[in-house]
C-alpha cells in the first residue's frame, strides 16, 4: 500500500508491494528509493520507532529491514547520528554516461569569451541584498499572494522614470509589462499579435537563433531582415518582398551579432514604417553600454504608439534573475496582459520589490555607471591585445561592433583562417567562442561573411587576460604548423 512519510526527516513515498512479506516489501521499497535518488546519499532516515508508527509496521520490522540494508552497504548506521544513506551508493541516474553537447569540442572549457551574459561574478551582491531587505520591510502583505499579470506597480512605476531619464522612452506604468526574460516577451507578442492578424513578423538576419524560434513556435512565420554596417536594412520593409509583414524585430542601439548602429536615415525611415500601420519590436538588450559617445535614444521615444520596447536585467545583473519588460502602445497592453495571464499568471515578486528599490534609491545607476567603465576597460584591452606585433602576425580579420555593448565581431578575411579552423583551435585551447554562422537565418552563401562573436564581459576580471591569450593563439599564423594562410 502506498505511504507517505509526513512528519520525519524526509518526505517519500514508498510502495510496499502487498504480495511481500513486511520486512521483504520495506527491504525492497527502500532500496529502490535509494537507487532511484529519491533517497540521496548521506539522508538521514527516521528512527525505527518513529518510521514503525508511520507505516504501522513493527518496530522489530523495521530493524530487521534497516540492519539488511546496512550488511548491503545501502546505509550506514553510526552512534549519535542516527541511519543514513552511504556516501558510496551508485543511483541510476549517476551510472549514466555524461555525452557532450558539442562534438567538435577537443579540449575541455578553461576559458569563455562567449557573447549573451556580463559578468556575473561582478553581481552587485551587497546593494542587492540592502535592497531586498528594505523592500521586504515595507512590502505590503498582498505582495506574496497572485498579483498583476503586468507586474508589481513599484517595479512598473521605477522603471516608467527610469527608461524616460535614460533611455528616452516615453512609459507610463500601465503600458509596462514584467516578463521573464526577453525570450518570453517575443513569445507572449507573437501570440497577441497572431491573434490580431499578424502572421509574418520580420527579424534581423543575423540574429538570436533561439529568439527566431521562439516567434516560429508562437505561430507566425519570420522572414529574414538583412544587416550592413548601418545596421537593419529597414529600407526593404516598403518592398514587395515584405508586403505582407505586419512588425519587425530590431536591435537598432547595437545589433547583435553585427555590432552595428542603426543610422539617423534609417532610424526615420523605421519610424516613419511604423506610424503606417505597422509594429516595431525594439530589442534594447544591451543599451545601458554606449563607450565612444552619449547613448542612442530609444526609437520608441519617437514613435511611441506604434513600437514595443524591450530591455532587460540579464545584462546589467544577470540572466539568472530573469526580469526583464516591455513597454506597449495603448492597444497591445490589454491582449499581451491575457497572453502574461495565461502563461504564467505574473512573474515572480521578490526580484522585482528588490529591483525597484535598487532603481528609486539609484543603486541601480551606480552599478551600471561602475559595470561601463569596466567593460570599457575590457573592450579597449581586446583591441589592444588584436593589435599585430612583432613576431606575432596578427592579420586576416577585422575587429568591429566595439562602440557598444558587451560584445564584439571578428570579421575574417577571405584570404584568412575561416571560422571553422579559429573555432576548432579555440577548442584545442580550450577556449569558448561563437561563431557567425550558427546566427543567420537564410541558407550558408559562398559570399557570406564569416566571422567571431566575442563576448568580452563573461570572464571574471582575473580570469579575462588568460581568455584573450588563448583568442590571440587561435587568431595567430604563428599556430598554422608552417601552412600558407593565403591559399
Amino acid at each position: 500500500m502506498p505511504d507517505y512519510w509526513s512528519t520525519l526527516d524526509v518526505d517519500l513515498h514508498l510502495l510496499l508491494e502487498p504480495d511481500a512479506g513486511r520486512r521483504v516489501g520495506l527491504e525492497h521499497a527502500l532500496r529502490e528509493a535509494i537507487r532511484d535518488g529519491r533517497l540521496a546519499a548521506g539522508a538521514r532516515l527516521p528512527s525505527t520507532r518513529t518510521l514503525a508508527t508511520e507505516l504501522g509496521l513493527s518496530r522489530g520490522t523495521v530493524s530487521s529491514a534497516y540492519d539488511q540494508l546496512i550488511a548491503e552497504g545501502h546505509l550506514i548506521a553510526k552512534q549519535g547520528s542516527g541511519t543514513r544513506v552511504a556516501a558510496t551508493v551508485t543511483t541510476r541516474d549517476a551510472a549514466t554516461p555524461h555525452i557532450s553537447r558539442d562534438p567538435k569540442q577537443i579540449a575541455a572549457v578553461r576559458h569563455t569569451l562567449r557573447a549573451g551574459t556580463p559578468d556575473v561574478n561582478r553581481f552587485p551582491t551587497a546593494a542587492w541584498l540592502k535592497a531586498a531587505r528594505k523592500a521586504l520591510n515595507s512590502a505590503p502583505s498582498e505582495a506574496f499572494g497572485y498579483g498583476d499579470p503586468r507586474g508589481r506597480i513599484e517595479l512598473r512605476s521605477a522603471l516608467a522614470e527610469y527608461l524616460g531619464r535614460t533611455r528616452g522612452v516615453l512609459a507610463t506604468p500601465d503600458r509596462i509589462i514584467i516578463t521573464t526574460g526577453v525570450q518570453q516577451a517575443l513569445a507572449l507578442l507573437a501570440t497577441a499579435l497572431l491573434d490580431s492578424g499578424t502572421s509574418t513578423i520580420a527579424m534581423e538576419d543575423p540574429y538570436i537563433p533561439s529568439f527566431r524560434d521562439t516567434v516560429r513556435s508562437a505561430g507566425p512565420d519570420v522572414r529574414p531582415l538583412p544587416v550592413d554596417d548601418d545596421g537593419a536594412r529597414v529600407d526593404l520593409l516598403t518592398t514587395g518582398e515584405f508586403e505582407n509583414v505586419g512588425a519587425a524585430v530590431i536591435t537598432p542601439s547595437h545589433q547583435f551579432p553585427i555590432g552595428s548602429t542603426l543610422s539617423p536615415a534609417r532610424r526615420q525611415q523605421l519610424a516613419d514604417w511604423a506610424r503606417a500601420g505597422h509594429l516595431v519590436i525594439e530589442d534594447d538588450y544591451d543599451g545601458e553600454f554606449r563607450y565612444d559617445r552619449q547613448p542612442v535614444g530609444a526609437i520608441q521615444g519617437i514613435a511611441p504608439d506604434h513600437v514595443v520596447y524591450l530591455g532587460t536585467a540579464s545584462k546589467t545583473l544577470g540572466p539568472g534573475l530573469r526580469l526583464a519588460w516591455m513597454v506597449l502602445p495603448p492597444h497591445l497592453v490589454g491582449p499581451v496582459t491575457e497572453a502574461k495571464l495565461l502563461a504564467d499568471r505574473h512573474s515572480e515578486t521578490l526580484g522585482q520589490l528588490t529591483l525597484a528599490e535598487m532603481i528609486t534609491s539609484h543603486a541601480y545607476d551606480r552599478h551600471i555607471r561602475s559595470s561601463r567603465l569596466r567593460y570599457r576597460r575590457r573592450r579597449d584591452l581586446l583591441a589592444d591585445r588584436l593589435k599585430p606585433r612583432a613576431g606575432r602576425p596578427l592579420t586576416g580579420f577585422a575587429l568591429g561592433g566595439i562602440a557598444a555593448g558587451l560584445h564584439a565581431l571578428i570579421r575574417l578575411e577571405p584570404a584568412g583562417l575561416t571560422e571553422d579552423e579559429v573555432l576548432s583551435r579555440a577548442a584545442e585551447y580550450g577556449l569558448e567562442l561563437a561563431g557567425l554562422t550558427e546566427m543567420w537565418l537564410t541558407p550558408i552563401q559562398p559570399d557570406r561573411p564569416q566571422g567571431i562573436v566575442v563576448g568580452f564581459a563573461a570572464p571574471s576580471d582575473s580570469a579575462y587576460p588568460a581568455a584573450l591569450d588563448a583568442l590571440v593563439r587561435s587568431l595567430s599564423w604563428g599556430s598554422t604548423g608552417g601552412r600558407n594562410p593565403h591559399r
